[in-house]
C-alpha cells in the first residue's frame, strides 16, 4: 500500500476515534469515566515497550504469553474486586485484614516511587530517540530535568491542574492507538495476501522464558487504581470500571502483539526500549512521530498520577507526619538514583516485582475474605495467587536478562 494512502487511513483512524472520545454522551457516562483512570494507567505501563519485547523474546508465541499476562493480570484484578465488594458489605474490617491492608499500601507507595522512574525513563528514551537515538546520557538528562519540573510543580502547585489534562492525554493516547492498529492491520494483510508472513522460532524458553514473562507484569498493571477511586463512585461501579478496563486493553494488547508478532523479522536481544518506532517506520512514515507523542502523552500522565498517588499514600499512612511535599522530595531522589543507576529493564523488572508484593498481599486479604464466609474455591485461588505474587518477586528478571 502507498505510504500516502497507509497515512491518510492512519489519521482518519485517530481523528474519528478523537472525536468519539469527546461525545458529550459518551464523557456523561459514569462507567466510562470511572473506566478512564485505570485503562489509561493499563496503556501507558507498557503498550509501547511491550510488543517487540514479547517478539523478540518469545517469537511466534508471543501472543500466547501476552494472553498469560493478561491473564494473570485479570486474576490478581478479581482478588482486588472480591475485596472491593466484601468490603462494601461489611461495617467493620477486622484487625487482621487493615494491618494486611495497611502493609500492602506501604508496598504500593513503594511500587509507585519505581514506576515513576520507568515512566520516566521511557518519555527519556522515546524523547530523544528522533534526535539522539544512540546517546542514553541524552534520554537520562532529558528524564532528569522532567523529574525536577515535576518536583517543581508539585512542591509549588500541587497537581490539580495537570491531573485535569488527564482525559485529554487518555484521548491522545487511545487514537493514536487506534490509528496504528489500523496501519498495522493494513500491513498484517499486505503480507497475508503476499503470502510473507514471519514464523520466527522462541529466543526464550523453558525456566528464563518463565522468568522473564515474571519481569513484565509491570507492563499490564494499572488495575488496581480501580480500587482507590471509593471518593468518587461506589463500589459497584468500581468493580465495573476495572473489569471493563481489563477487557478492553486486553482486547487492544492482543490484537496488537497478533499483528506484530507475525509482520516484522527477528530483533536482536536485548531489544531496545524504543525499538517500536523503527518497526513501525516500515508501516507508515507517519507513525514514528505519532507514536512518540503517545508515548510522551502516556509516560507524563502515567507519572503525575503515580507521583500524586505516592504523595497522598505517604501523608495518609505516616498520619501526616511526612506531608506530599516531602513525598515528592523523595520520590525524585529515588527516582534520580535508578535513572543513572539501572536501565529501562532492570527498572522495569523491578516495578514488576513490587508490584507483584502488592498484589500478593491483596490476594491475601481477599483470601480472608473468602475464608470468613467458608468460600473454599475461592481460598484456593486466592492461595495460588498469593503464591504466584510471591513467585514473581523472588524470580522476575530483566528483558535483557
Amino acid at each position: 500500500m502507498a505510504p500516502s494512502v497507509m497515512n491518510t487511513a492512519i489519521l482518519t483512524t485517530l481523528a474519528v476515534a478523537f472525536a468519539v472520545m469527546w461525545i458529550p454522551r459518551l464523557r456523561a457516562t459514569r462507567t466510562w469515566l470511572a473506566m478512564v483512570t485505570p485503562l489509561a494507567s493499563i496503556i501507558g505501563s507498557g503498550f509501547l515497550i511491550l510488543g517487540p519485547i514479547l517478539q523478540g523474546s518469545y517469537g511466534k508465541f508471543a501472543p500466547v504469553m501476552m494472553a498469560v499476562l493478561c491473564v494473570v493480570a485479570w486474576a490478581f484484578g478479581a482478588a482486588i474486586r472480591y475485596s472491593i465488594a466484601e468490603q462494601d458489605r461489611a461495617s467493620t474490617k477486622e484487625p487482621s485484614v487493615e494491618r494486611i491492608e495497611r502493609i500492602s499500601e506501604v508496598v504500593l507507595g513503594f511500587a509507585y516511587i519505581i514506576s515513576v522512574a520507568y515512566y520516566l525513563n521511557l518519555f527519556g528514551a522515546f524523547g530523544t530517540r528522533l534526535i539522539w537515538p544512540d546517546s542514553p546520557d541524552a534520554a537520562r538528562l532529558l528524564t532528569t530535568s522532567i523529574f525536577l519540573v515535576i518536583l517543581v510543580v508539585g512542591w509549588l502547585w500541587g497537581f490539580k491542574s495537570l491531573e485535569r489534562m488527564e482525559y485529554l492525554s487518555v484521548s491522545i493516547k487511545l487514537s493514536i492507538i487506534g490509528g496504528l492498529l489500523v496501519g498495522l492491520g493494513l500491513f498484517f494483510m499486505g503480507k497475508v495476501e503476499a503470502g510473507t508472513l514471519i514464523i520466527l522460532p522462541p529466543k526464550e524458553t523453558g525456566w528464563a522464558g518463565l522468568t522473564l514473562a515474571f519481569g513484565l507484569l509491570v507492563t499490564v498493571q494499572g488495575f488496581e487504581t480501580s480500587r482507590y477511586l471509593g471518593e468518587e463512585y461506589t463500589a459497584k461501579e468500581r468493580i465495573r470500571s476495572m473489569r471493563w478496563a481489563q477487557i478492553f486493553s486486553t482486547l487492544i494488547y492482543m490484537v496488537y502483539t497478533i499483528l506484530l508478532a507475525y509482520s516484522f523479522a527477528a530483533l536482536p536481544l536485548p531489544v531496545k526500549e524504543t525499538a517500536i518506532i523503527g518497526l513501525m517506520a516500515q508501516v507508515a512514515p507517519i507513525l514514528p512521530i505519532l507514536l512518540v507523542i503517545a508515548a510522551l502523552a502516556a509516560q507524563f500522565s502515567a507519572a503525575v498520577a503515580d507521583t500524586a498517588g505516592a504523595g497522598g499514600l505517604a501523608d495518609e499512612l505516616t498520619h501526616h507526619r511526612l506531608p506530599p511535599k516531602r513525598a515528592y522530595l523523595l520520590l525524585v531522589v529515588a527516582g534520580l538514583v535508578l535513572t543513572w543507576t539501572a536501565n529501562i529493564y532492570e527498572i522495569i523488572a523491578l516495578a514488576s516485582r513490587a508490584f507483584a508484593a502488592y498484589y500478593a498481599l491483596q490476594s491475601i486479604v481477599a483470601l480472608l475474605h473468602a475464608h470468613r464466609n467458608g468460600q473454599w474455591s475461592r481460598v484456593a485461588l486466592f492461595a495460588a495467587l498469593t503464591a504466584l505474587g510471591v513467585a514473581i518477586v523472588l524470580f522476575g528478571t530483566p528483558a535483557e536478562g
